[in-house]
């Protein structure tokens, strides 16, 4: 445990709000599994600002385990901390800082377990992947899935150390979040009629939107709260001054689909509304009327069979069956879309993630550390 928390220690310092470089959190990682003989891949972002790392410790030939984690964690700005972000403070059994919980709380119980791991005899291989920008729509794995999909050996489970409180997780929604910018035609308000108004067209649209979401709520599945796929506006900007017809409003929505459902569908018919719908009544009055769809992010939801290897392995590395959901996306869905196997668990809560004053429980990083003990001991020769 001690090695755990002075990992952790060490990772709560580096400042890697998705905005910032992960570079020296990356680098310092890279030079630990140095220090054991381990070799990195860095994988860059095009400004190399940025990077993933991967290493593999075991014989590479054959299927193994993949250890995910995400580097970067959510800004404290605007929050009300009480203790300092970017520092390990422990009280009463927590453990406070930003990341914490959401998740280098997981990362740390990865590192230290890593000597452990070079010392082993392992008949299969244990995969680091380490990743940036997960917050902002899970955009740096997908560079290093690339890489993984061009194994001809593929792993056989990977595990996503989100926050579960150590209950194996085998699936989520998916999300896409979508952009829509209505063009229109501004004039004095005194001559309303004669200008198109964006905010009050991108209003009728979000009405629509409302309307679809409604619709979304007859197919159900139990195993997720709110059992069924979701659709919400966010974020909406538009006008200069209260006697202007507004020429351009913009507003910004998400799908949360339940696995079955393709969050596209929902763009997709937004689509088909507005070209058919609402566009036309615009360009009677402007041509110059438009409306622009554009995706600003997506994932793919998650649903690993109970039933499979994969399920039952994690089952015996946690010591329980009991098999859940979660609200929140991961990369869960794009390393099961690479076809590699992949459940959620991880220490801490997302209770906790993103708010003021994260911790992780003392108890629950022991936890994790016992957890991945179990997975040591099952796949030693």
């Amino acid at each position: 445990m001690s090695n755990s928390r002075e990992l952790l220690q060490t990772l709560v310092g580096f400042d890697t709000t998705s905005r910032e470089s992960n570079l020296q959190l990356i680098e310092y990682i890279r030079d630990y599994l140095a220090g054991f003989g381990v070799a990195s891949e860095l994988i860059y972002n095009d400004e190399r600002s940025k990077a993933n790392l991967f290493a593999t410790i075991g014989p590479a030939q054959v299927p193994g385990i993949v250890l995910s984690g995400h580097t970067d964690v959510v800004p404290v700005d605007g929050q009300p901390w009480t203790l300092p972000a970017f520092a390990l403070t422990e009280r009463d059994g927590k453990l406070y800082g930003r990341g914490t919980a959401d998740m280098k709380g997981y990362i740390a119980c990865v590192l230290a377990l890593v000597p452990s791991l070079v010392n082993a005899d392992l008949r299969m291989p244990v995969h680091i992947a380490l990743s940036y920008d997960e917050e902002v729509g899970c955009l740096g794995v997908r560079s290093l899935l690339k890489v993984l999909e061009q194994w001809s050996v593929k792993p056989l489970l990977c595990i996503i150390g989100e926050p579960t409180e150590l209950k194996p997780v085998l699936g989520h929604k998916g999300k896409l979040a979508m952009r829509c910018e209505v063009h229109g035609e501004a004039c004095h308000s005194a001559y309303a009629p004669q200008g198109v108004n964006a905010i009050e067209y991108a209003a009728e649209l979000i009405g629509e939107l409302g309307r679809i979401g409604q619709r979304l709520k007859v197919h159900q599945d139990e195993r997720f709260d709110p059992p069924f796929s979701t659709v919400q506006t966010g974020v909406i900007s538009g006008g200069k001054a209260l006697n202007i017809v507004p020429a351009d409003c913009r507003f910004d929505f998400e799908v949360r689909a339940l696995p079955s459902m393709d969050p596209g569908e929902v763009a997709e018919e937004l689509q088909t509304y507005a070209m058919q719908q609402v566009l036309p009544r615009m360009q009677a009055v402007s041509r110059q009327s438009a409306i622009r769809f554009s995706e600003l992010s997506a994932y793919p939801g998650l649903a690993t069979d109970q039933r499979s290897q994969a399920a039952e392995l994690i089952a015996a590395f946690c010591g329980s069956r009991e098999f859940g959901t979660v609200a929140f996306g991961t990369e869960g869905g794009l390393f099961d879309a690479a076809g590699i196997p992949t459940v959620v668990c991880g220490p801490g809560s997302m209770d906790q993630g993103h708010k003021p004053d994260e911790f992780v429980s003392v108890e629950q990083l022991k936890g994790c550390d016992e957890m991945l003990q179990r997975m040591l001991l099952s796949i030693r020769t």
